[in-house]
């Protein structure tokens, strides 16, 4: 079946209108990239000016032209852009590719988008840089690209078109198969784009640019389509704002920002996320290979020591792991060292420098072939023209061709002359990776890539699901228009399997002393009068009631304020104060909140988004990511926490967000008291979806 996107992406035919003479133009620059990048189909100029152009017939209009084509190129400006696009639509044009930015009056923009839908015409742009597809020899590029564009695995979608020139025109190892500036995306998107190139067998990575995703459940599609595949999709996510903190009624929402979502939706989908445009192109690379990462950890072999102390400095900062080779390879090893050299991973192996290749050579093949190594690194500051780096390119490919395992080089200087030299070992199958921390960088997102695809094939769907108790909750959580009170949201997280207090609600003195005699001492003493979410604020919480004359002094005094209805809880031993929360955004679903803190948890910052459901091994990795995450396994003498009844703790919020979330606004669990002898929410917010305005709420 024919991809919606092959009259734009694969054309037979196109039309250039606005097509010119001018040197440095628009219309100049398309129209040399598409002759000079070898396309094959059917190219006409359209320009009324010109009769010829570069030696082809130029037209009057897209409506004189001999066929309807597969793709219209429109390089017009904004004044005359609507009309072009419906000439050209109106001409039979299958695809749109708009370079204009598209600032029209009124909803003119909406109005071309319209246009295009209802005629099921795909649109690049507007506000964009075009295209390359380089299996298909075709240039539709608005910049002069200063050379032809050698095909690789690399497909690369970018929202910015002047990073992706970036990358496209100063590093011919990069080898792209596609590589398209989307701009606005008025019509066809980067979730379109990420599919056609997912059907691609060249596809060996997705690199992403993004500003935003504009088509979320689509782009959620293809990223499950990229996890099927086995394609790795790396993404530099631009404009890391918190818009979602204004919108927020509970801590959950206040902490969480644009970039926390981005970077659950990335987490659960392997999504590898990288900071700025050389870990990009690093990562690519590494990616782009041939050979993919195996079992195990980094193998390096270096010739200097100072290096290679670098070198394990970030490795130690990323979390790069070394491979424990085997006494197997470190004899090896010894065998071949000069005096004086230690037999380890990474290996500095230069001594003396006699028969340095064949020293190099040798040990880092038996570095390779260890069982613990999952690829392998030669790090070095090529430089073309140098015999010393010739000889080391040499070492790596003879190492290469005999073995299975992923091997590359790299530099510690970014800026070193060796554009020969990588090229050549790019077509050899090794990436040449620039700078020491993209580098170990890149190694970092390829072992997590491994690690993701092994988790995602262990993973099991969620086996406490309740359709019933779901829709029963539903159904209550439907009818409210304000936040559960507090003994309603008890209930509901009992229901999940969630820890909270003993407690009761009392209407009266007998009532309070009544569920303290049931209870025990000591006691929580908290008003219960609905609409109270600052129950802190207006004084209305009472802790370490400790016998029955403290709580009737305690209720006495909050019923007078406050209302007769309060809710009277066992005190719960504190270790440490945890915040888990649940928040529903509109485009990618539930997600939920992990934290320390408790009443400090909007300045500590120490929290992490997870799109729901969340299994176990998740759980720990998120748990174990946060700064404070060691505070759980005791401090200063204090005894370790049951970390396994927080995990416990994250996998039933999960599976309550899977079930519920889309009727939930917000939830806040704060603080959730965990201690050796488990984890217990003891105050609760829950905001069903619907519900009006409220302040943040701090009982305790």
């Amino acid at each position: 079946m024919t991809h919606a996107l092959a009259p734009l992406l694969t054309p037979r035919s196109i039309a250039l209108v606005g097509a010119s003479r001018k040197r440095n133009s628009v219309g100049n620059d398309t129209l040399r990239n598409l002759l000079s990048g070898g396309y094959r189909g059917a190219l006409y100029p359209v320009n009324p000016s010109y009769r010829e152009l570069y030696g082809r017939d130029c037209h009057a209009g897209i409506a004189q032209l001999p066929e309807a084509v597969d793709l219209a190129i429109l390089s017009v400006p904004n004044a005359v852009l609507e009309r072009t696009v419906a000439e050209a639509i109106t001409a039979g044009a299958r695809s749109l590719l708009i370079f204009a930015s598209a600032e029209l009056a009124g909803d003119g923009r909406q109005r071309i988008a319209a246009m295009a839908r209802a005629a099921a015409v795909p649109v690049c742009g507007a506000n964009c840089m075009g295209f390359f597809n380089a299996e298909h020899s075709l240039a539709a590029f608005s910049a002069l690209f200063p050379r032809a564009l050698e095909p690789g695995g690399i497909s690369c979608i970018a929202q910015s078109g002047s990073l992706l020139q970036a990358l496209l025109f100063n590093d011919p190892r990069l080898r792209f198969n596609l590589a398209i500036s989307s701009g606005q995306e008025l019509v066809s998107s980067a979730a379109d784009y990420m599919d056609y190139a997912l059907e691609q067998p060249a596809t060996q990575v997705i690199a992403l640019i993004l500003e935003s995703i504009r088509n979320p459940p689509q782009f959620v599609r293809a990223l499950e389509k990229a996890q099927r595949r086995g394609v790795p999709v790396v993404a530099l996510k631009l404009a890391r704002s918190a818009a979602a903190a204004s919108l927020a009624f509970s801590h959950t929402g206040a902490i969480a920002g644009d970039a926390q979502m981005y970077d659950a939706l990335f987490r659960q989908h392997g999504v590898l996320s990288v900071r700025e445009p050389q870990e990009l192109a690093a990562t690519a690379l590494l990616l782009s290979a041939p050979k993919k990462v195996a079992a195990g950890g980094l193998a390096m072999i270096l010739d200097s020591g100072g290096e290679r102390e670098l070198m394990v400095d970030l490795a130690a900062d990323i979390g790069v792991p070394f491979a424990k080779i085997g006494s197997d390879t470190s004899e090896v090893l010894r065998q071949q060292l000069d005096p004086g050299l230690e037999p380890i991973n990474p290996l500095d192996a230069w001594g003396t420098g006699r028969d340095f290749e064949q020293i190099f050579e040798t040990c880092l093949h038996a570095l390779m072939r260890d069982a613990d190594s999952a690829l392998g690194m030669f790090v070095c500051d090529l430089s073309d023209g140098l015999d010393l780096h010739i000889a080391y390119a040499s070492v790596c490919e003879a190492v290469a061709q005999r073995s299975d395992k992923l091997l590359a080089m790299a530099t510690n200087f970014s800026a070193g002359s060796h554009r020969q030299l990588a090229l050549r070992l790019a077509r050899a199958g090794i990436a040449v990776l620039d700078g020491a921390e993209a580098s170990l960088r890149a190694v970092r997102h390829a072992l997590d890539y491994r690690d993701f695809l092994a988790r995602a094939q262990r993973r099991e769907p969620s086996a406490n699901l309740d359709p019933e108790r779901a829709e029963r909750w539903r159904r209550r959580l439907g009818e409210r228009r304000a936040p559960l009170t507090e003994d309603e949201g008890y209930a509901l997280l009992a229901d999940y399997g969630i820890a909270v207090p003993p407690h009761a609600v009392a209407l009266d003195r007998a009532g309070a002393l009544a569920a303290a005699r049931s209870i025990g001492f000591p006691l929580v003493l908290k008003t219960a009068a609905p609409g109270i979410a600052h129950k802190s604020e207006l004084k209305g919480v009472r802790l370490g009631i400790g016998d029955a004359q403290q709580l009737a002094a305690a209720y006495d005094e909050i019923s007078a304020r406050l209302g007769p209805r309060v809710l009277i809880a066992a005190e719960v031993p504190a270790s440490i104060e945890m915040a888990f929360g649940i928040l529903q955004d509109e485009s990618f679903g539930a997600f939920i909140m992990i934290a320390f803190g408790g009443i400090w948890i909007e300045y500590l910052k120490d929290s992490v988004l997870a799109m729901a459901p969340v299994d176990a091994a998740l759980a720990a990795q998120l748990i174990a990511g946060l700064r404070m995450a060691r505070v759980l396994d005791g401090v200063r003498g204090a005894p370790a926490c049951d970390r396994s009844a927080v995990i416990r703790t994250i996998v039933q919020l999960g599976v309550l967000a899977q079930e519920l979330g889309s009727s939930i606004a917000e939830m806040d669990l704060n603080p959730v008291l965990v201690s050796p002898s488990g984890a217990v929410a003891v105050d609760c917010l829950i905001v069903p979806k619907g519900s009006g305005p409220l302040g943040a709420s701090h009982d305790r």
